[in-house]
Protein backbone atom coordinates (compact mmCIF):
# COMPACT_ATOMS: atom_id res chain seq x y z
CA UNK A 1 0.00 0.00 0.00
CA UNK A 2 1.27 3.49 -1.10
CA UNK A 3 1.81 6.46 0.96
CA UNK A 4 -0.83 7.98 -1.20
CA UNK A 5 -3.18 5.13 -1.09
CA UNK A 6 -3.15 5.43 2.88
CA UNK A 7 -3.16 9.46 3.92
CA UNK A 8 -4.33 10.94 1.08
CA UNK A 9 -7.60 8.77 1.52
CA UNK A 10 -7.39 9.63 5.55
CA UNK A 11 -6.65 13.23 4.33
CA UNK A 12 -9.38 13.64 1.53
CA UNK A 13 -12.01 12.26 5.01
CA UNK A 14 -10.41 14.61 7.63
CA UNK A 15 -11.04 17.39 5.03
CA UNK A 16 -14.82 16.28 4.03
CA UNK A 17 -15.38 15.67 8.16
CA UNK A 18 -14.23 19.32 8.76
CA UNK A 19 -16.25 20.52 6.06
CA UNK A 20 -19.61 18.41 7.04
CA UNK A 21 -19.08 19.96 10.54
CA UNK A 22 -18.49 23.35 9.59
CA UNK A 23 -21.68 24.17 7.24
CA UNK A 24 -24.28 22.10 10.01
CA UNK A 25 -22.46 23.65 12.92
CA UNK A 26 -24.86 25.01 15.93
CA UNK A 27 -22.37 24.71 19.20
CA UNK A 28 -18.94 25.63 18.11
CA UNK A 29 -17.50 23.77 21.42
CA UNK A 30 -19.41 20.22 20.20
CA UNK A 31 -17.81 20.85 16.52
CA UNK A 32 -14.41 21.01 17.65
CA UNK A 33 -15.09 18.04 20.18
CA UNK A 34 -16.36 15.83 17.30
CA UNK A 35 -13.21 17.23 15.05
CA UNK A 36 -10.85 16.13 17.81
CA UNK A 37 -12.56 12.99 17.89
CA UNK A 38 -12.87 12.33 14.61
CA UNK A 39 -9.10 13.59 13.26
CA UNK A 40 -8.27 10.84 16.50
CA UNK A 41 -9.80 7.91 14.93
CA UNK A 42 -8.46 9.04 11.31
CA UNK A 43 -4.83 8.67 12.79
CA UNK A 44 -5.68 5.26 14.41
CA UNK A 45 -7.20 4.36 10.61
CA UNK A 46 -4.01 5.47 9.25
CA UNK A 47 -1.61 3.84 12.05
CA UNK A 48 -3.64 0.27 11.51
CA UNK A 49 -2.78 0.73 7.62
CA UNK A 50 0.82 2.06 8.08
CA UNK A 51 0.91 -1.12 10.51
CA UNK A 52 -0.08 -3.42 8.18
CA UNK A 53 2.12 -1.99 4.98
CA UNK A 54 5.12 -2.17 7.74
CA UNK A 55 4.13 -6.18 8.49
CA UNK A 56 4.34 -6.92 4.76
CA UNK A 57 7.11 -4.88 4.95
CA UNK A 58 9.14 -6.97 7.65
CA UNK A 59 7.68 -10.31 6.15
CA UNK A 60 9.32 -9.14 2.50
CA UNK A 61 12.30 -8.76 4.18
CA UNK A 62 12.45 -11.87 6.14
CA UNK A 63 11.50 -13.67 2.23
CA UNK A 64 14.74 -11.81 1.18
CA UNK A 65 16.87 -12.80 3.79
CA UNK A 66 15.59 -16.63 3.77
CA UNK A 67 16.44 -16.71 -0.11
CA UNK A 68 19.92 -15.03 0.59
CA UNK A 69 20.17 -17.67 3.50
CA UNK A 70 19.36 -20.23 0.73
CA UNK A 71 21.38 -18.75 -1.71
CA UNK A 72 24.69 -19.06 0.77
CA UNK A 73 23.34 -22.59 1.63
CA UNK A 74 23.06 -23.97 -2.01
CA UNK A 75 26.57 -22.66 -2.63
CA UNK A 76 27.97 -24.95 0.53
CA UNK A 77 26.55 -27.86 -0.59
CA UNK A 78 27.31 -26.88 -4.13
CA UNK A 79 30.99 -26.80 -2.96
CA UNK A 80 30.75 -29.97 -0.83
CA UNK A 81 29.21 -32.18 -4.17
CA UNK A 82 32.15 -30.47 -6.30
CA UNK A 83 34.70 -31.77 -3.37
CA UNK A 84 33.59 -34.90 -3.29
CA UNK A 85 33.16 -35.42 -6.71
CA UNK A 86 37.16 -34.52 -7.24
CA UNK A 87 38.14 -36.83 -4.42
CA UNK A 88 35.98 -39.67 -6.11
CA UNK A 89 37.17 -38.63 -9.44
CA UNK A 90 40.98 -38.45 -7.98
CA UNK A 91 40.62 -41.90 -6.42
CA UNK A 92 39.66 -43.43 -10.19
CA UNK A 93 35.73 -43.54 -9.71
CA UNK A 94 34.87 -41.38 -12.19
CA UNK A 95 30.81 -42.61 -12.43
CA UNK A 96 30.08 -41.62 -8.63
CA UNK A 97 32.58 -38.63 -9.13
CA UNK A 98 30.04 -37.30 -12.34
CA UNK A 99 27.17 -37.92 -9.62
CA UNK A 100 28.29 -35.85 -7.92
CA UNK A 101 29.52 -32.92 -9.97
CA UNK A 102 25.92 -33.08 -10.99
CA UNK A 103 24.65 -32.55 -7.40
CA UNK A 104 26.94 -29.58 -7.50
CA UNK A 105 25.21 -28.67 -10.47
CA UNK A 106 21.94 -28.83 -9.36
CA UNK A 107 23.20 -26.95 -6.22
CA UNK A 108 24.22 -24.37 -7.77
CA UNK A 109 21.28 -23.69 -9.93
CA UNK A 110 18.90 -23.60 -6.86
CA UNK A 111 21.72 -21.28 -5.46
CA UNK A 112 21.38 -19.08 -8.68
CA UNK A 113 17.42 -19.24 -8.18
CA UNK A 114 17.54 -18.19 -4.86
CA UNK A 115 19.61 -15.49 -5.37
CA UNK A 116 17.41 -13.88 -8.33
CA UNK A 117 14.79 -13.91 -5.96
CA UNK A 118 16.35 -11.83 -3.44
CA UNK A 119 17.63 -9.59 -6.32
CA UNK A 120 14.08 -9.00 -7.68
CA UNK A 121 13.04 -8.66 -4.37
CA UNK A 122 15.44 -5.47 -3.73
CA UNK A 123 14.27 -2.38 -4.89
CA UNK A 124 10.47 -3.46 -3.94
CA UNK A 125 11.88 -3.37 -0.33
CA UNK A 126 13.90 -0.67 -0.51
CA UNK A 127 10.75 1.75 -2.40
CA UNK A 128 8.75 0.16 0.41
CA UNK A 129 11.22 1.02 3.01
CA UNK A 130 11.10 4.53 1.69
CA UNK A 131 7.67 4.50 1.84
CA UNK A 132 7.33 3.33 5.23
CA UNK A 133 9.55 6.05 6.36
CA UNK A 134 7.04 8.69 4.99
CA UNK A 135 4.33 6.92 6.59
CA UNK A 136 5.62 7.34 10.05
CA UNK A 137 6.70 10.60 9.23
CA UNK A 138 3.35 11.25 8.03
CA UNK A 139 1.58 10.01 10.98
CA UNK A 140 4.16 11.93 13.25
CA UNK A 141 2.71 15.17 11.62
CA UNK A 142 -0.91 14.35 12.24
CA UNK A 143 -0.24 13.30 15.37
CA UNK A 144 1.25 16.63 16.01
CA UNK A 145 -1.39 18.49 14.16
CA UNK A 146 -3.72 16.47 16.45
CA UNK A 147 -1.90 18.46 19.32
CA UNK A 148 -2.44 22.07 17.42
CA UNK A 149 -6.32 20.99 17.02
CA UNK A 150 -6.52 20.12 20.37
CA UNK A 151 -4.87 23.50 22.00
CA UNK A 152 -6.74 25.23 19.53
CA UNK A 153 -9.78 23.67 20.54
CA UNK A 154 -9.02 24.47 24.20
CA UNK A 155 -8.71 28.38 23.13
CA UNK A 156 -11.56 28.48 21.22
CA UNK A 157 -13.65 26.99 23.89
CA UNK A 158 -12.05 29.51 26.38
CA UNK A 159 -12.50 32.73 24.27
CA UNK A 160 -16.07 31.72 23.41
CA UNK A 161 -17.05 31.64 27.35
CA UNK A 162 -15.32 34.44 27.65
CA UNK A 163 -17.38 36.36 24.80
CA UNK A 164 -20.60 34.17 26.35
CA UNK A 165 -19.55 35.77 29.87
CA UNK A 166 -19.29 39.25 28.66
CA UNK A 167 -22.04 39.59 26.54
CA UNK A 168 -24.07 38.86 30.08
CA UNK A 169 -22.23 41.32 31.24
CA UNK A 170 -23.41 44.10 29.08
CA UNK A 171 -26.95 42.30 28.99
CA UNK A 172 -27.04 42.83 32.96
CA UNK A 173 -25.32 46.21 33.00
CA UNK A 174 -27.96 47.44 30.14
CA UNK A 175 -31.05 45.81 32.14
CA UNK A 176 -29.81 47.84 34.98
CA UNK A 177 -29.72 51.29 32.34
CA UNK A 178 -33.03 50.50 31.80
CA UNK A 179 -34.18 49.89 35.02
CA UNK A 180 -32.26 52.82 36.89
CA UNK A 181 -33.39 53.41 40.41
CA UNK A 182 -31.85 56.66 40.65
CA UNK A 183 -34.68 58.10 38.26
CA UNK A 184 -36.71 57.07 41.07
CA UNK A 185 -34.64 59.33 43.68
CA UNK A 186 -34.61 61.81 41.20
CA UNK A 187 -38.53 62.15 41.20
CA UNK A 188 -38.44 62.07 44.78
CA UNK A 189 -35.54 64.80 44.69
CA UNK A 190 -37.88 66.94 42.37
CA UNK A 191 -40.78 66.34 44.90
CA UNK A 192 -38.24 67.51 47.89
CA UNK A 193 -37.73 70.64 45.72
CA UNK A 194 -41.01 71.70 45.15
CA UNK A 195 -41.80 71.28 48.97
CA UNK A 196 -38.75 73.34 49.62
CA UNK A 197 -39.56 76.05 46.80
CA UNK A 198 -42.53 76.49 48.67
CA UNK A 199 -41.26 76.90 52.33
CA UNK A 200 -39.20 79.68 50.70
CA UNK A 201 -42.02 81.33 49.19
CA UNK A 202 -43.89 81.08 52.49
CA UNK A 203 -41.27 82.44 54.05
CA UNK A 204 -40.55 85.58 51.86
CA UNK A 205 -44.27 86.30 51.83
CA UNK A 206 -44.46 86.30 55.55
CA UNK A 207 -41.11 88.54 55.79
CA UNK A 208 -42.65 91.08 52.70
CA UNK A 209 -45.66 91.23 54.99
CA UNK A 210 -43.93 92.30 58.37
CA UNK A 211 -41.88 94.30 56.28
CA UNK A 212 -44.91 96.49 55.16
CA UNK A 213 -45.80 96.62 58.97
CA UNK A 214 -43.02 97.71 59.64
CA UNK A 215 -43.13 100.35 56.59
CA UNK A 216 -46.87 101.21 58.26
CA UNK A 217 -45.38 101.97 61.82
CA UNK A 218 -42.45 104.28 59.99
CA UNK A 219 -45.42 105.61 58.33
CA UNK A 220 -47.69 106.58 61.52
CA UNK A 221 -44.60 107.87 63.21
CA UNK A 222 -43.83 110.05 59.94
CA UNK A 223 -47.72 111.55 60.64
CA UNK A 224 -47.55 112.12 64.22
CA UNK A 225 -44.32 113.90 63.97
CA UNK A 226 -45.88 116.14 61.31
CA UNK A 227 -48.97 116.18 63.49
CA UNK A 228 -46.59 117.47 66.59
CA UNK A 229 -45.17 120.02 64.69
CA UNK A 230 -48.07 121.30 63.37
CA UNK A 231 -50.08 121.65 66.82
CA UNK A 232 -46.49 123.28 68.10
CA UNK A 233 -46.73 125.66 64.80
CA UNK A 234 -50.25 126.56 65.76
CA UNK A 235 -49.23 127.34 69.24
CA UNK A 236 -46.59 129.56 68.37
CA UNK A 237 -48.64 131.46 66.60
CA UNK A 238 -52.02 132.28 69.26
CA UNK A 239 -49.13 133.51 71.90
CA UNK A 240 -48.75 137.34 72.57
CA UNK A 241 -45.66 139.15 71.34
CA UNK A 242 -43.11 140.38 73.19
CA UNK A 243 -43.01 143.56 74.06
CA UNK A 244 -39.18 145.19 73.02
CA UNK A 245 -37.36 147.40 75.12
CA UNK A 246 -38.41 151.01 73.16
CA UNK A 247 -42.18 150.26 73.37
Amino acid sequence: MSKQSILGRIGQLVRANVNAMIDGAEDPQLMLDQLVRDFTNNIAEAESAVAQTIGNLRLMEQDHQEDLDAAADWGRKAVAASTKGDQLRAAGNAIDADKFDNLAKIALGKQLSSENEAKQAEPTITSQNQVVDQLKHGLDQMHVKLGELTAKRDELVARSKTADAQSQVQDAVKSIDIMDPTSEISRFEDKVRHQEALVAGKQELANSSLDAQFNSLDDLGKQAEVDTRLAALKAGSAAPKAVTAGE
